[in-house]
């Protein structure tokens, strides 16, 4: 069957990455609209668009990352911005309610997004904003989005980057890192928790394992120890701080370094090692616990990214994930725990665009959206005709989509269960 009239999906172009403690959301502004679309937009669209263009702030805690945006990149032959947007979790009844009055499911029915989120919410989505959710695999649209912002680059400048001297605090610096040959790679993504996934090709990549010891670790406890109650005053306690004075380190131990096995004095022999005499709790700061609580997180994170890219045997670590965001202190700590478990044989690598997620899901959600909307628009008069053909029960059919992006052509298989197999070939021009 061709289907003569189908078209892309209509604008707005989103994809979403609903986690745990942020949703992160891109957005693809078209900047090559003609005459006709520009008469033919309706003005839910014009709306929206001019809601999420013109502001950099969304409420009280709706945050437009202005300096991450790509500026005239081409996604799907189309030109335009791509615009990056993070609110709390918990705030995403509120989106859903302001999608909603702004008519949102007028112009898109589907919603692609990724993250546990897109599960827990996916009721909300459909019964309050008329909405059905695409839910798509996080890990897939990582490397999807850590590979498509590296191919197009970051408006012109280098989007890999690594910390030279990383070991010594007042020489070490952002330098370039050229990742046009990326293969293998570990990517680390370090979220409330950490993955780390092993790479090999753009379809070949596999989760190694991953800690529970992640941002939301280093959020939690800094609360519960200091008072904080954002990340971001988290963060500002650490940059103030001296972790020294909460953990124990092997000069406390030995006097001096352990040289038949290596350890220099300065080494942490046990995080928070200190706390356990009175006198030290009496005079250590909030500050040296939120430094103490972040130098803990980041030392493991290295040694289990360190002991991963021995196993798999790959030199080259990308750290990327919420946790990094507005975090250079994160990054050259995370830089130095690489280079001194891995006696300076690896370096961590970062990325300009931390929430790759978002991008993955853009990038996949062309064809997911234009796959999900057909299906729902013209799957049931397909399983009428198989379960016909088929004389069977359309109780007992399931119809499965398949995009093939070589010939760029969507196949619809109807599966009868018990019975045999009809497909049903549909397919248009891009």
């Amino acid at each position: 069957m061709k289907i003569k009239d189908a078209k892309k999906p209509s604008f707005p172009w989103f994809g979403m990455d609903i986690g745990g403690t942020l949703v992160k959301l891109s957005y693809f502004e078209p900047i090559d609209i003609t005459a006709e679309e520009e008469q033919e937009e309706v003005e839910s669209l014009k709306s929206i668009r001019k809601y999420l263009t013109s502001n950099v702030a969304y409420g009280s805690t709706g945050i437009r990352d202005v300096h991450l945006e790509l500026k005239d990149l081409t996604l799907f032959g189309r030109r335009g911005n791509l615009h990056f947007i993070r609110f709390p979790t918990q705030d995403l009844p509120t989106f859903i309610q302001m999608g909603r009055d702004k008519n949102f499911s007028t112009l898109q029915t589907v919603l692609s997004a990724t993250g546990g989120g897109a599960y827990k919410f996916e009721k909300d989505f459909r019964t309050i904003g008329n909405l059905h959710l695409h839910k798509l695999d996080e890990l897939d649209c990582l490397v999807k989005g850590l590979l498509y912002i590296d191919s197009v680059s970051f408006n012109g400048q280098a989007e890999c980057y690594y910390f030279a001297n990383a070991s010594e605090p007042e020489r070490c610096q952002k330098m370039p890192f050229n990742l046009d040959d990326p293969y293998p790679l570990l990517v680390v993504n370090i979220g409330s928790g950490v993955s780390i996934l092993a790479v090999h090709s753009k379809d070949n990549y596999k989760r190694v394992t991953g800690t529970s010891l992640g941002g939301g670790t280093f959020l939690g406890l800094c609360s519960l120890l200091t008072g904080c109650e954002s990340f971001e005053e988290a963060l500002e306690m650490a940059s103030k701080g001296d972790s020294t004075q909460a953990d124990r380190l092997v000069r406390d131990i030995y006097g001096g370094d352990y040289e038949r096995f290596g350890m220099p004095g300065w080494a942490v022999a046990s995080s928070f090692g200190n706390m356990i005499y009175k006198e030290k709790r009496e005079t250590v700061s909030k500050e040296d616990l939120a430094r103490a609580t972040l130098v803990t997180i980041t030392n493991n994170i290295g040694s289990v990214a360190r002991m991963c890219a021995v196993n798999e045997k790959i030199n080259r670590v990308v750290f990327v994930g919420n946790f990094l965001r507005v975090n250079t202190l994160s990054m050259k700590l995370l830089a130095y725990a690489l280079d001194y478990w891995s006696k300076g044989q690896l370096k961590a690598l970062f990325l300009e665009h931390e929430f790759k997620n978002r991008a993955g899901i853009l990038w996949s959600c062309w064809c997911a959206s234009w796959t999900a909307e057909f299906q729902l628009k013209h799957g049931p008069s397909l399983l009428r005709n198989a379960c016909h053909s088929g004389r069977a029960d359309p109780e007992t059919a399931v119809i499965v989509c398949h995009w093939e992006p070589k010939d760029k052509s969507l196949i619809l298989l109807v599966f009868i269960l018990n019975v045999r197999m009809v497909s049903f070939a549909a397919w248009k021009d891009l």
